[in-house]
């Protein structure tokens, strides 16, 4: 059964840091891109952070940009988001999500969700004080 478990979200003060995982189960996770999305009550789903399946090559919204990281231990067929100097507005359901195969790389980095195939149940981050 393929499957994708995020973890790792929680109540965090302005300016702290958290560490969003995406564990996968059923599938090998390196042949996909895999992206990371949020939503916030009464809102959109949006595209946060990227990453390739091939060449390690990211993507971030101009919202987390040199505040987040992305990346991926194939190892542990897992990706991984580092959020820190966490804001406020950074608060929402943050989901990860698998291409759709035959999605390039110049696609998943566009990050629609339609894109995306596989998804996992989501993990709440709060950044209050």
């Amino acid at each position: 059964q393929v499957q994708l478990v995020e973890s790792g979200g929680g109540l965090v003060q302005p300016g702290g840091s958290l560490r969003l995982s995406c564990a996968a189960s059923g599938f090998t996770l390196d042949y996909y891109a895999i992206g990371w999305f949020r939503q916030a009550p009464g809102k959109e789903r949006e595209g946060v952070s990227c990453i390739s399946s091939s060449d390690g090559s990211t993507y971030y919204a101009d919202s987390v940009k040199g505040r987040f990281t992305i990346s991926r231990e194939n190892a542990k067929n897992t990706v991984y988001l580092q959020m820190n100097s966490l804001k406020p507005e950074d608060t929402a359901v943050y989901y990860c999500a698998a291409s759709r195969f035959g999605i390039t790389t110049a696609q998943a980095m566009g990050l629609v969700t339609g894109d995306f195939g596989s998804w996992g149940q989501g993990t709440q981050v709060t950044v209050s004080s």
